[in-house]
């Protein structure tokens, strides 16, 4: 089988250049890498179909074609340029999606894939219009979706000119119910995702009232090569760079690795360390971001959202007087993360995920299987995924609760280590989700599954949003 991964602002390459370090790429470059891997390795010809980018800052998407090295003989990364050459945002792509669709198209000829998986809105909406075009039948797979963020960025009628000019959410929301409308499966990682996030009252007219047979349910995995109790070649430098921390070695560790980005709450955790005695005494707090190692000389290196919340973490450290208990840590690649979560797992540490909503919760699992004790969000995913008892929920909004969930953590480390790394074994392999995936592909084929024609696409849903904020506001 012929499958394309449609993920327009990919920009994958050998060497994972900026897989999670940059706002537009996050933990769907990392999906869609490893179930893209995953396919190959059974056999079926992937191509993973993204931007080409010809750009000074931006050397390692300049080439055409691409591969990994575990699969060269499967899978491609093709790289198709539209929009010009230079890097541009997501939220500037939207116009020139029609062009990469075209491009895509006459790469393949009259040889088209069977099947295509399309990702984030923009790649939804790409394989709308090849759908539209070809009739070539996709999944749609949102990862994050725009009302979401609309409601938690607290948008309303009389702030939306500034929101839609920074965001385009009509463009984005739009994208998203066209995928939804005419995407032949919608790929999601929990139950909750389809309860609660497509069941937004923006979406319900694209999914007639949320018809759950369309969806399937389909958990990411773990890369169990990477992320394992397994020790690699990177443990031994890295235990050295560790050990050199002074104080760090002879405590436990509240340990966070996220992007700064104001929805992870990222303060919500360095709050709670800060307000909370016993949790100074017990452990120390590491804060794992790629490319800071001095924050205070590296911060102008970030973008001004990453920069407002690294300023607030910074402040409230300096107020509270807890520098010395507190760590930055520069880890460039996940065999680094894999091995410093390998260091602190060893002496009784816990993972800290405290968004403010969190779609599925890969990174706590990743670090669950190298024996850490994830410490995550109630709301979103993560609730589902370690209701068993595999993790602690917290409630993201209150530091009281927080540092309650990490002393709970660090006091039954060993049970919970030991039920969360199980939990991996057991659900959340790379293997288990692309035969799920796979499963899902061949019964759209083989029942020649018709969806109706696609009518004119409009990639614009103001009307649609300001009545939605406007009944809001109504209530």
């Amino acid at each position: 089988m012929h499958i394309v991964f449609l993920n327009p602002q990919g920009n994958f390459d050998t060497a994972d250049s900026y897989l999670t370090e940059h706002p537009d790429f996050g933990g769907q470059l990392v999906y869609v890498k490893e179930l893209a891997q995953a396919m190959a390795k059974q056999g079926h010809k992937v191509d993973i179909v993204t931007r080409r980018i010809r750009d000074s800052s931006w050397p390692e998407f300049s080439s055409d074609q691409d591969s990994y090295s575990i699969c060269k003989e499967n899978l491609r990364i093709l790289r198709f340029p539209f929009g010009g050459d230079l890097f541009l945002t997501k939220e500037k792509l939207w116009p020139h999606l029609p062009e990469l669709v075209d491009r895509m198209l006459q790469f393949y000829g009259g040889v088209l894939p069977d099947f295509i998986t399309a990702h984030y809105a923009d790649g939804g909406y790409a394989a709308a219009l090849a759908f539209k075009k070809t009739g070539i039948p996709f999944s749609f797979t949102g990862h994050s979706l725009g009302a979401q963020k609309l409601d938690k960025l607290g948008t309303t009628t009389d702030n939306w000119l500034s929101m839609e000019k920074r965001f385009k959410f009509s463009k984005r929301l739009a994208a998203e119910r066209i995928s939804m409308k005419y995407a032949a499966k919608i790929m999601v990682s929990t139950q909750q995702e389809m309860d609660e996030q497509y069941a937004h009252p923006i979406y319900m007219s694209a999914l007639e009232q949320l018809d759950k047979t369309k969806f399937e349910i389909i958990p990411p995995g773990v890369n169990e090569n990477i992320f394992s109790q397994t020790a690699a070649p990177k443990d031994k430098a890295l235990k050295q760079k560790l050990d050199a921390i002074n104080g760090i070695n002879r405590k436990p560790v509240i340990l966070v690795s996220s992007r700064l980005d104001e929805k992870k709450n990222i303060i919500g955790v360095v709050k709670a360390y800060l307000e909370n005695n016993e949790l100074n005494k017990r452990a120390n707090l590491v804060l794992c971001f790629r490319g800071i190692n001095d924050p205070a000389a590296d911060i102008l290196k970030l973008s001004k959202e990453e920069q407002i919340v690294l300023r607030k973490i910074l402040k409230i450290i300096e107020l509270g007087h807890i520098q010395e208990y507190v760590h930055f840590l520069n880890i460039g690649s996940q065999l680094e993360l894999a091995a410093t979560y390998r260091y602190f797992a060893q002496r009784g540490s816990v993972f800290a995920l405290t968004s403010l909503y969190e779609p599925f919760g890969l990174a706590p699992l990743e670090a669950a299987a190298t024996g850490l004790v994830p410490v995550v969000t109630k709301n979103g995913g993560p609730s589902e995924i370690f209701s068993d008892g595999s993790g602690v929920l917290v409630d993201p909004t209150s530091s009281k609760n927080i540092s309650k969930g990490l002393i709970d953590g660090l006091n039954r480390y060993s049970e919970i280590s030991k039920n969360a790394m199980q939990l991996v074994k057991e659900k959340y392999t790379w293997r288990q989700t692309a035969n799920r995936y796979l499963h899902s592909i061949n019964d759209v084929i083989n029942s020649k599954q018709k969806i109706g024609g696609v009518e004119q696409i409009k990639l614009n849903d103001t009307e649609l949003i300001y009545d939605y904020l406007k009944s809001i506001a109504d209530r």
